[in-house]
């Protein structure tokens, strides 16, 4: 991807499927959003660590939880020792063909691969970022808490034609 240029050379390196990493570029897997152009990655290690999302980005391209990128991160460790949060930049968004080229090439990180099922011995190897995700997940899903939702009042309840249609017949019958 262009570095220069801004939005106006992104659309035309999106359609380039081939990717080879720089130097100092690592893939990454959005973990969650954080706001102000901050989004939490996980890298190739397990460890998880803030990215910045370039405002050229911005009304081009979306990512959500569980997208790939490609990220600078020449200076992550300068920046985890002077105490600064974010780690890495956002270079490249990674959209599904992309993804599906690189899962196939060796740079892919292990972590990221696919859960693989055996057909014939029923054995499947379980992705350890994917069981954790799942797991929250489930956990977001539950009660939190929270009371359950009221009926909203002010909407009309729609009465059903057929339930009385159906008592008429039943007067009729007897």
């Amino acid at each position: 991807m262009a570095t220069k240029g801004g939005r106006k050379n992104l659309k035309r390196a999106v359609n380039d499927e081939t990717l080879t990493l720089q130097s100092g570029q690592s893939i990454m897997q959005v973990v969650s959003l954080r706001g102000s152009n901050l989004i939490e990655v996980i890298d190739a290690k397990g460890e998880k660590a803030l990215a910045f999302f370039p405002a050229k980005f911005q009304k081009s391209m979306w990512i959500k939880r569980g997208s790939f990128v490609v990220v600078n991160d020449g200076g992550r460790e300068e920046a985890i020792e002077s105490g600064r949060k974010v780690a890495c930049v956002v270079h490249q968004v990674l959209f599904h063909e992309q993804v599906r080229v690189l899962q196939k090439s060796p740079e892919w990180p292990e972590i990221f691969k696919p859960v693989m099922i055996d057909s014939s011995s029923g054995n499947s190897q379980i992705n350890p970022s994917t069981t954790q995700e799942n797991s929250e997940l489930d956990s977001s899903e539950d009660d939190d808490g929270l009371p359950p939702l009221e009926a909203n009042t002010n909407r009309r309840v729609r009465v059903e034609s057929q339930s009385a249609t159906e008592s008429d017949s039943d007067i009729e019958d007897s």
